[in-house]
């Protein structure tokens, strides 16, 4: 049986996915728990978590003790409070669960409908689960189908094509407070997920000045494949003052930006002097047209020349990266997931309306699937059992000379072999009064129709009248006890 717990923006707040978005490797300690899951896949990003289960047990029963079982480990591996995240999480079962993952996939229960990096992030779990060896046949077979139905909604409809990302809708909404890309500084703190698309996303603005830090030590690397500045540790509080925009998209746990650090960069920037940035920003409002930044009611003057009069701080981190404490500061304006939660628009009705069509299409299409496969096993055992009796009967007539006769009568004993089991089947179920479980069986695997007898008629064993002549009817006590029929 597939089985889902899903928090997500929607349903979560964002603390608790906070606690839940390190969470990737907790496909490990979900299938410790052998009892209930042969296998898991878990789908961890900045706002949503995800944990896909192969449980062992068969399809329609009873869920609840495993949705227990999913809860707990995921509280045991996260710390996260077992209220927070029973009350903060939705539970999908079989076709749910695969319905639910296949639009997740397409980027319809994304923050932003249509965004493209969940796609990628889905792969990137199953093939984290494959690596620690935690999924399964069924579980391969899931995400194979997701995959596939998310290619077919990027081609096939609008939703596809205009898809726009976390990131390019961050940018979009900092349009208003920027007048030029071009002459933007940007520090980029963090090569996690977002980073790639982040740099790209800036190019295509214009952006040409762009630094990257990162304190695991891969910003080296991550900058010479992209023509960017790599920022070593001692000269991160440089950058931080200089940065007109600052973009933080880490994995670390703890905030790795506040109003402490931002404070110090600039106090320490005003003490040692700093190389001019791409905003001169001692000048006055109406000489500002080189500014990339519409100073608005803000000011123009920096306290420190040099140094930009504003910055912009967009946190894509979760857990967050940046404390909010840096609103605190006049010259800084934060821009994080929830403010964009709160700003992302709602898709095309039409373009979400054929998404989601193919996603119903493809979860319909991944049910006829799974029956298939169900009957499949079925049926290979029903093949092996007349092969072992044909084989039987095969063995049995070699005993006898070849002649017609013979033959006849060893094909009249395989038949009645064969009709063996469903005889005594038969008179089993009517002993336990389930005739129709037969008849319904009968039709549906031969396509044929008995006749069962009218249930309203009162048939019992003590009618003397032959039903078989007479049909189906109801009988009558006299005054004297005897009975008689009423047809």
């Amino acid at each position: 049986m597939l089985l889902c717990v899903s928090s997500s923006h929607k349903n979560a707040p964002f603390s608790l996915l906070e606690g839940l978005s390190g969470a990737a490797d907790a496909a490990r300690t979900l299938t410790s728990r052998n009892e209930f899951f042969s296998g898991a896949v878990v789908v961890a990003t900045c706002n949503r978590f995800e944990a896909y289960l192969d449980v062992r047990q068969p399809e329609g029963s009873d869920p609840r003790l495993a949705v227990v079982a999913a809860w707990q480990a995921v509280c045991a591996h996260t710390g996260v409070e077992y209220e927070d995240l029973k009350t903060g999480s939705a539970v999908y079962v079989g076709d749910a669960a695969a319905q639910h993952l296949f639009s997740v996939t397409a980027g319809l229960e994304s923050l932003v409908v249509g965004e493209t990096e969940i796609s990628g992030q889905v792969a990137n779990a199953l093939e984290h689960a494959r690596e620690i060896g935690t999924t399964t046949s069924d579980l391969e077979r899931l995400f194979q189908t997701a995959a596939k139905t998310s290619r077919d909604v990027k081609n096939q409809t609008k939703l596809g094509r205009m898809g726009r990302s976390i990131v390019q809708l961050a940018l979009d909404l900092s349009d208003s407070r920027i007048v030029d890309w071009s002459k933007l500084r940007v520090l980029l703190v963090g090569t996690g997920q977002y980073a790639r698309v982040t740099v790209a996303a800036l190019k295509t603005r214009g952006v040409t000045d762009i630094a990257v830090h990162s304190a695991s030590g891969r910003a080296e690397h991550f900058a010479e494949m992209r023509e960017l500045r790599a920022v070593r540790p001692e000269r991160l509080t440089h950058e931080l003052a200089c940065a007109d925009l600052i973009v933080t998209c880490t994995t670390s746990p703890h905030t790795v930006i506040d109003a402490a650090l931002l404070r110090a960069s600039r106090t320490e920037a005003a003490h040692t002097g700093v190389s001019p940035t791409a905003v001169d920003a001692t000048v006055s409002d109406s000489e500002a047209t080189g500014c990339p930044f519409d100073h608005g009611s803000v000011g123009s003057v920096a306290a420190v020349p040099n140094l930009p009069a504003r910055q912009l701080v967009i946190d894509l981190g979760m857990p967050r990266n940046v404390a909010v404490d840096v609103t605190d500061l006049p010259e800084v304006e934060l821009l994080d997931l929830e403010t964009i939660k709160l700003h992302a628009p709602l898709s095309e009705l039409r373009s979400s309306d054929d998404a989601r069509s193919l996603v119903d299409e493809a979860a319909q299409s991944f049910h006829q699937q799974r029956n298939q496969q169900r009957v499949g096993r079925g049926l290979a055992q029903l093949k092996a059992m007349f092969f072992d009796k044909l084989d039987a009967e095969i063995e049995r007539s070699r005993r006898h000379e070849p002649s017609q006769a013979n033959t006849e009568k060893a094909l009249h004993h395989l038949v009645g072999v064969l009709l063996n089991t469903s005889m005594q089947r038969s008179r089993d179920l009517a002993a336990e009064d389930r005739p129709h479980d037969f008849v319904d069986a009968l039709e549906a695997l031969y396509g044929i129709q008995a006749d069962m007898p009218d249930e309203d008629a009162e048939t019992c064993g003590r009618c003397p009248i032959a039903h078989e002549l007479l049909g189906p009817h109801t009988h009558r006590a006299d005054d004297d006890g005897s009975l008689r029929s009423v047809s």
